[in-house]
């Protein structure tokens, strides 16, 4: 009944499953595809808001729909 169990293997094996490669993009943060959709939606919302205080007049919002979602698209797929 007496098993004795060497703690510093153990600390090693799970060093190794935690320092798995993870999947690397360009936000600075560690992230999932829940967070990089919230992060394209947030961005979404700020660059409609920016956009229909300074640039609407002189370019139609339907442009920052296709930019926005664009972004959005980059974002959830390589961020």
């Amino acid at each position: 009944m007496e098993h004795m169990i060497d703690l510093d293997e153990a600390d090693d094996e799970a060093n190794t499953i935690v320092a798995s490669p993870q999947r690397t993009g360009f936000l600075p943060i560690v992230t999932n595809w829940f967070d990089r959709v919230f992060v394209g939606i947030y961005l979404f919302v700020a660059l409609e808001l920016f956009w229909m205080r300074f640039l609407e007049q002189s370019i139609p919002l339907s442009v920052c729909h296709v930019l926005a979602i664009v972004l959005g698209v980059l974002i959830v797929w390589r961020g």
